[in-house]
């Protein structure tokens, strides 16, 4: 399988197969985005066994987009390229506080409410291994399995 290289952007590799679309949502990449996007889903890895890539053409991500791949990504490399060379590569970790992408899995939390109350999320970091998040208005805690469920 061959893929155009970049010349300038961001390559988000080590993704778990089948978790890049995870990833363009935390980075609120929508399908009919106008950006240039390169995604291999499910290619043979020696480490992984499979693994997902993301090539995001001209842009380059700040550090929250960086860390908050870490919920669905743990071991996920981000790298800056430009004039097509790596100028700098990140390693992901998990946010200490995310405020307004995830919900709580609590209904009756405060930040669910239907009584007009506009509350965001805001969820803390308890634990990196294992990944362990809580909400800070109830506490509800939030298992790294229950994190798909929980983005907005």
């Amino acid at each position: 399988m061959v893929v155009k290289r970049i010349e300038n952007g961001t390559v988000i590799d080590h993704i778990p197969g089948g978790a890049a679309p995870l990833v363009l949502k935390i980075l609120g990449i929508r399908f009919g985005t106008e950006e240039k996007i390169i995604v291999a889903i499910n290619v043979e890895s020696d480490q992984l066994g499979v693994r997902d890539v993301v090539k995001i053409v001209g842009r380059k991500l700040r550090e929250d987009e960086v860390n908050k791949i870490a919920l669905v990504a743990p071991d996920a490399t981000v790298n800056i390229i430009s004039r097509f060379r790596v100028t700098g590569k990140k390693k992901v970790a998990p946010p200490q506080k995310i405020i307004g992408l995830m919900k709580c899995l609590r209904p009756t939390c405060i930040t669910n409410s239907a009584d007009g109350r506009d509350v965001a999320p805001v969820i803390e970091l308890v634990s990196k291994n294992p990944l362990l998040y809580r909400c800070f208005f109830c506490e509800q805690p939030i298992e790294q399995s229950q994190i798909e469920g929980c983005l907005s």
